[in-house]
């Protein structure tokens, strides 16, 4: 038989101080599944990695002993959640929350504001973005009333403008609203203005009420469910023996302003909003009442300086004046703080 060739072997210890062999096939990570592997439940900080965090992981995570994080838990003063008689803290809203307690922290230099769409609250938003410059953001981000609760529910965003039915009811419709919310335990509700609401309509366009809109062919740009104005639409509507289905819907408008862009375009005849949307576009407006406009907020932010520019700057002489120009608002009630009972 022919000798095997061992030119190429290297004795016994060889390869001691030098790479170690190539991973075996089918691991292209090039992990060896034969080494000792790093494990992926543990965090550098020893507690779990997974998204929730045990009372004890939670407790070491914070540097605090569990006697008090349970009265933290307990009192909503801290992320946690209660499952089959079992406190689970989710790690991410735990480092969320240090930052928002540190002072002078990581998140107090920016204010987004959230929910339903409005021109004024708009021009007060880009008029303190301006005057703040690059030492601190102010954004807003219209997505309609119940989007823009759970984004604030959620920890997504600071400030939530939100309406709900007509103004004689707004203070109990806007605490059974917020009430949905567990978080909201934490929230503050602050007025921002009274607006007129109604129905925007086209250039040329004019009827004598919705009951016309409604039984006819004329084309709405219909607000998304969840929305204020269109709750506010139904509500009206209803009384009159009329509902959405009634409506010719063309299209769907996510915000004021996008419906009130779709009925100055003439992509549509109509659609739910306010005197000032349809005022800033230049279109006919059908009035049906007038609503309250307020705000939610965690209170830890309802005294921040961010917040507090804001309510400021909607209320100083370039605010006043813009409300005239386009009309349906009354500012008198601006920051009065409101009662969730």
């Amino acid at each position: 038989m022919p000798r095997p060739d061992r030119s190429q072997e290297a004795p016994v210890g060889a390869h001691a101080d030098r790479t170690p062999p190539r991973p075996a096939q089918g691991h292209a990570d090039g992990a060896n599944p034969a080494w000792p592997q790093p494990t992926a439940d543990r965090a550098a900080d020893g507690s779990s990695a997974s998204a929730c965090l045990t009372a004890r992981e939670a407790a070491a995570f914070l540097h605090l002993n569990e006697k008090k994080l349970y009265e933290l838990a307990n009192s909503r003063e801290l992320p946690a959640a209660r499952v089959g008689g079992k406190w689970l803290f989710p790690r991410a809203l735990l480092e969320e929350w240090l930052l928002e307690q540190a002072h002078g922290g990581a998140l107090t230099d920016r204010l987004l504001v959230t929910g339903s769409d409005d021109p004024l609250l708009a021009a007060t938003t880009a008029a303190l973005a301006g005057q703040l410059g690059a030492d601190g953001l102010v954004a807003y981000s219209p997505t309609g009333t119940m989007t823009g609760l759970e984004l604030l529910a959620r920890r997504r965003a600071n400030v939530c403008a939100l309406h709900w039915g007509g103004v004689e009811h707004s203070a109990h419709q806007h605490a059974l609203l917020l009430r949905r919310f567990a978080a909201s335990r934490q929230w503050a509700l602050v007025r921002l203005t009274l607006r007129e609401q109604g129905v925007i309509l086209r250039r040329g366009l004019d009827v004598d009420g919705i009951e016309t809109l409604a039984a006819f062919d004329y084309r709405w740009a219909m607000r998304q469910a969840g929305a204020g104005s269109r709750h506010f639409l139904e509500s009206a509507l209803a009384s009159r023996g009329f509902s959405a289905a009634d409506c010719s819907v063309v299209a769907e408008a996510r915000s004021e302003r996008e419906a009130a862009a779709l009925v100055a375009r003439e992509d549509a005849d109509c659609a739910p909003g306010t005197r000032a949307a349809a005022a800033e576009f230049g279109l006919g407006f059908l009035s049906l009442g007038w609503e309250a406009f307020d705000l939610a907020l965690p209170r830890e932010i309802l005294f921040r300086r961010l917040f507090q520019d804001l309510l400021a700057t909607h209320g100083d002489a370039r605010s006043q004046t813009l409300a005239r120009r386009l009309g349906g608002y009354d500012l008198s009630p601006l920051g009065r703080i409101l009662g969730m009972d």
